[in-house]
């Protein structure tokens, strides 16, 4: 079949840069409309009054930024899958031999690079490995804000705690300082001790003023988790002294074959391998098949073009790549290993801790507590008949006041010792 001799030398030169330049606009457009991010509306956040552990956690996992990050991250990790599917882009190419009309010779051809070897299954193998390495990190750091909202949540609780015992014993310094009054006025005991039932008021006014400071803290801390600085709750609503289950060994083995962390260094020992992999397909060459027509003004006739290329590996095969994404490979089975047991040694070690906490909360619960609370009741019961002078009293009062205070720094610490087990394993699905 004869083809039309082209009515001027530059039509098809014309041609090639018309739908190079149209195909470079049609690209922009899609990655500006890809990458130009929609117009959130901002919402209003709804705090309850009485502020719950469940909706703490709620609030956080819907407003945390650190979790909005991670979910960012995953959404572009779905970019580097799409981009991994796709096939290498034709290539049209236009020649022109010769700038006299009557011997001009015009050439114009489609090259097509054609993979082989298995590269872009191992490119979207290792794309999906990293897909489920952004859906593991975003687990993670749900686990991890979670455990630190439950941790904030009790320190928060055990604060409220804190501010009530400071409140009664100020309320108690007030009235011992009362009492000494009195009877000093009634010339039972000296003024010097009234003088240190005053200063021990003192003491009790400036431990208040330390707790309500250590209230305040802590509701921002929590606060701060769902991006809130001035929290807008009136309350924390529990009860801190619902103390955690030490959860047994095997359990914990079993939980620690799903912990976040784990699971990331097994994702990234399998994403390693899919690069190595590739890097390995890459030693051979892809050829690129060749098809156009060529216009010999000379002639006056057109010719059909074939034609097939492949480069040679001859100064490089890609061996330097290969030996470092198999090098990277075994750093990940390596890593994957050292993980295990960093894992299995801290979770261990917060199970201790746990333990450990909760022996020394009941202990406190069961024998220091009432034994101090005694001393206090025997001390005051003792001064009013005159038996015991009023430094008796001062001193079973600082005695109760520390036995108290230590019980809930106990039961914060075994709140925290817990909020670590399930960060480092995620959330107990007995739970």
């Amino acid at each position: 079949m004869r083809v039309r001799a082209y009515a001027t030398p530059f039509l098809p030169l014309t041609l090639a840069v018309v739908i190079s330049f149209l195909l470079a606009q049609a690209a922009s457009a899609q990655d500006l409309s890809a990458a130009s991010p929609p117009t959130l509306a901002p919402s209003s956040v709804v705090v309850p009054a009485r502020l719950t552990l469940a909706s703490a956690i709620d609030l956080a996992l819907s407003r945390n930024s650190e979790i909005a990050a991670a979910q960012r991250e995953l959404e572009a990790s779905e970019g580097a899958l799409q981009q991994g599917r796709a096939r290498p882009n034709p290539e049209l190419s236009y020649l022109l031999e010769d700038t006299r009309q009557a011997t001009r010779t015009t050439t114009v051809q489609v090259n097509q690079a054609i993979e082989i070897g298995g590269k872009r299954a191992a490119r979207v193998d290792a794309a999906e490995w990293g897909r489920e390495a952004a859906v593991n990190d975003l687990n993670a750091r749900r686990a991890e804000i979670r455990a630190q909202v439950s941790s904030a949540f009790y320190e928060l609780l055990t604060a409220q705690e804190r501010l009530r015992l400071a409140q009664d014993t100020v309320e108690l310094a007030h009235r011992a300082g009362e009492a000494a009054g009195k009877r000093v006025v009634a010339g039972k005991i000296s003024p010097v001790e009234e003088t240190k039932a005053r200063v021990a008021e003192s003491g009790a006014r400036l431990e208040l003023a330390q707790a309500q400071g250590e209230l305040r803290s802590a509701r921002q801390r929590l606060g701060a988790l769902w991006g809130d600085p001035s929290p807008r709750f009136d309350v924390a609503d529990g009860s801190a002294e619902v103390l955690p289950v030490v959860p047994l060994l095997p359990n914990l083995d079993l939980r620690l074959a799903n912990a976040p962390g784990l699971k990331r260094a097994q994702i990234e020992v399998q994403r390693r391998r899919a690069l190595a992999d590739l890097e390995r397909a890459r030693r051979l060459p892809d050829p690129t098949l060749s098809l156009g027509v060529k216009r010999s003004q000379e002639l006056g006739r057109n010719q059909i073009l074939l034609g097939v290329s492949m480069p040679i590996p001859l100064f490089d095969s890609n061996a330097g790549n290969q030996l470092q994404a198999l090098k990277q490979y075994e750093k990940a089975q390596d890593e994957l290993a050292a993980t295990q047991t960093r894992l299995y040694a801290d979770a261990l070690q917060a199970r201790e801790l746990l333990s450990t906490n909760r022996l020394e909360v009941e202990t406190l619960r069961q024998d220091l507590l009432p034994g101090a609370q005694a001393a206090y009741d025997a001390a005051s019961k003792g001064f009013e008949l005159g038996k015991f002078g009023f430094l008796d009293v001062l001193d079973a009062q600082r005695t109760l006041f520390q036995a108290r205070s230590q019980y809930l720094r106990a039961i914060a610490e075994t709140h925290r010792a817990a909020a670590d087990i399930d960060r480092l394993l995620g959330q107990d699905p007995s739970n």
